[in-house]
């Protein structure tokens, strides 16, 4: 068995924040969304605020939480992405907001989320 590509552990990842995102009531509106290299893992509505997330997996945290992960070069891609996608979808002054989803799923147990709402601006 070969271990799992960067996209299938992305994918895992963003499937499990989908499904928690879910359980709270939370509408999935897009996923994967790319702009000109920049992209936003999730999209999410949130009662009347549109969600941009950005989702990392680990299966420990032995070298740091998930959302430790997020770089200064991702915060700005994900604007980017999520000001093309507000364009898109005609969002003009609709309520926005940036969260981090940290997952850490350790093998044979459930995953632990850590979900950080307005996580940068």
């Amino acid at each position: 068995m070969t271990d799992p590509t960067h996209r299938e552990i992305g994918n895992t990842g963003e499937d499990l924040a989908c499904e928690y995102l879910q359980a709270k009531g939370w509408e999935i509106l897009d996923r994967n969304y790319y702009f000109d290299r920049a992209e936003v893992d999730v999209i999410a509505k949130d009662g009347p605020v549109t969600v941009f997330l950005e989702v990392k997996l680990r299966s420990s945290t032995r070298f740091g939480q998930p959302f430790e992960y997020v770089t200064e070069h991702k915060v700005r891609n994900v604007f980017k992405a999520a000001e093309a996608w507000g364009r898109e979808h005609d969002l003009n002054d609709s309520p926005m907001r940036f969260d981090i989803i940290g997952i850490v799923k350790k093998k044979g147990q459930e995953p632990e989320f850590n979900h950080i709402e307005d996580a940068y601006r």
